[in-house]
């Protein structure tokens, strides 16, 4: 899978790698000529003049330094059309799995980063690999060429060196796998404190959440300095073997020389021929790359092999009321624990049921699978008749809204915000119902004021993704969605929802009496399971029940 992404990394980078491949060949067939023009040279001055050679050769640097130059250029811009195209990949697998996806947003955005540019350099570095070893390969045929005996002097060299090369990209692969694991782990703790910032300010313990974020830092130091005390153990020996190489070759083009087996000329092109060839070695940055980038196609490959969240290609019937219906339904959390043990329910079409219970009761959860956000691990969850698994991903989307506690507002401005990519027509009755039409009216542009640029409190944003939920024809899922409204505009609120919204189904979770009290029917969750579906008149007869609703019994 890594291999396959680093190749999709390199088709991404379209003709850019093509060009990067063609500049690289370029410059190093230029790089190659170069000392044989140049030995051409030297012969033709002790002959008695220069002649065509030293143009020749003037234009073969010309040549390797533009191509030199092109090459980059073609590597900087593949390796950014490769990142993006890779990026774009991996959103699009992460917003189609199953939810929960069961790893951090930190350690899942430093996969989109860094790691992603990591992959992404493949380009760069695999054709810079296999346009690398052109030269030592060459100076072997040119050293050939010139005579065997330089060509034998430079192998065993050349031997050493690869068996060095190869012990680096294990000993580095190891490190930099570690190191890119290492790093996803420290970002998804610090993303964990940053979402909870102000509770960890109101209680004091900034300093233990340090302590907690960085306290894989030991291991990553130790990966990073593996890592450089590979590269730097290969580039010593290699810095040591290049050297002997060379001397092998010139003492054995120096025995040729007074022999008369080589010319002057080629004395010095034997010369640039053994450090071109020697200088294998300098591969080493080249491989780095190549390590780092397969390290972080792995990561990738993690994310883009993962099985996506299956769906169907039904539709619901039309004329269907929103009945939402629930059959033996259980959830678990990753540690085992039961969320919902076997639940089963049934809200009527067009009715306002409210989901109440204590911390812990499974009131998200229901919400979640409500809708699939979340699949259950055992039971169905239909619709109008329709298992949700079966619906068409966008039937799916255009019968069910959400309005969450905390929701992420996403878009260009804050009508985008609120019409979430489908059509704006419908932004300023969904506005309305859900009291937030004053507030977008008095911003300096309105609907098109930029939502960067829209200051707003908890119980507007709140609002705001209330407002977007509305594009749900048939079922609202309101997960405490007016909680950090005041009560007389969530009374306002519920009364444009009962009586603005077409007759839609509606399933609230709330810890708010009032709330509780104008639903036709209240769903009472007790450790997972559904412990009354009646009236909130009736339930309010039972103690346990109001104890609900008390300053400790919420939520």
């Amino acid at each position: 899978m890594s291999n396959r992404i680093l190749l999709g990394c390199v088709r991404a980078a379209g003709g850019h790698a093509a060009l990067l491949a063609v500049a690289a060949l370029l410059g190093a067939a230029a790089g190659l000529v170069i000392p044989w023009a140049i030995g051409r040279t030297v012969d033709a001055v002790l002959l008695g003049g220069p002649g065509p050679w030293i143009v020749v050769t003037a234009a073969l640097v010309l040549v390797a330094a533009g191509a030199d130059v092109l090459a980059e250029f073609a590597a900087v811009t593949g390796t950014a059309r490769a990142t993006a195209h890779l990026r774009r990949a991996l959103l699009t697998r992460i917003f189609t799995l199953p939810h929960p996806i069961g790893r951090p947003a930190g350690d899942l955005v430093a996969r989109i980063g860094g790691q992603a540019a990591d992959a992404g350099s493949a380009v760069g570095a695999i054709v810079g690999g296999l346009v690398s070893v052109l030269p030592p390969l060459g100076s072997l045929v040119a050293l050939a060429l010139i005579d065997p005996w330089l060509a034998a002097s430079l192998v065993t060299g050349l031997v050493l060196l690869t068996v060095l090369l190869r012990g680096f990209v294990v000993r580095a692969s190891v490190s930099a796998q570690g190191y890119q694991r290492v790093q996803g782990m420290i970002a998804g703790l610090l993303a964990e404190a940053m979402a909870g910032a102000r509770t960890i300010a109101a209680a004091g313990t900034a300093e233990t959440e340090i302590r907690r974020v960085l306290r894989p830092l030991p291991e990553l130091g130790a990966h990073g300095r593996g890592t450089w005390a590979a590269l730097a153990v290969a580039a010593g020996r290699t810095a040591a073997l290049a050297p002997l190489t060379q001397i092998a070759v010139v003492a054995v083009a120096g025995v040729l020389l007074t022999h008369g087996r080589l010319s002057p000329g080629e004395l010095v092109a034997a010369l640039q021929y053994a450090a071109l060839g020697a200088g294998l070695g300098a591969i080493l940055g080249t491989l780095h790359r190549l390590v780092r980038a397969r390290s972080g196609a792995g990561r990738a490959a993690e994310i883009i092999g993962a099985r996506p969240r299956a769906h169907g290609t039904r539709v619901l019937p039309p004329g269907g009321r929103g009945t939402l219906r629930l059959d033996d339904v259980t959830v678990r959390a990753e540690d085992g624990h039961v969320l919902l043990d076997r639940l089963t329910l049934t809200v009527p079409g067009g009715a306002t049921v409210a989901v109440v219970g204590r911390s812990g009761a499974g009131k998200s959860t229901l919400a979640a699978v409500a809708g699939r956000l979340r699949d259950p691990d055992q039971g169905t969850v239909r619709l109008d008749g329709v298992p949700l698994a079966a619906l068409d991903p966008e039937a799916l989307a255009r019968a069910v809204g959400y309005g969450f506690e905390r929701p992420a507002l996403a878009g260009a401005t804050i009508g985008d915000a609120i019409a979430m990519g489908r059509d704006h027509a419908f932004v300023p009755g969904a506005a309305r119902i859900a009291t937030i039409d004053a507030y977008i009216t008095r911003l300096p542009r309105g609907y098109a004021t930029p939502l960067a640029d829209a200051p707003m409190s908890g119980g507007e944003a709140q609002r705001i993704g209330l407002a977007r939920a509305l594009h749900g024809d048939r079922l609202l899922v309101l997960d405490d969605a007016s909680s950090s409204v005041d009560s007389v505009t969530e009374a306002r609120i519920a009364s444009a929802l009962l009586h603005e919204t077409h007759g839609r189904t509606r399933l609230v979770v709330t810890h708010r009496r009032a709330t509780a009290a104008g639903a036709d029917l209240v769903a009472w969750l007790d450790g997972g399971r559904l412990r009354a579906l009646a009236p909130h008149g009736r339930l309010w007869a039972d103690a346990a029940y109001r104890a609900v609703f008390a300053p400790d019994g919420g939520a």
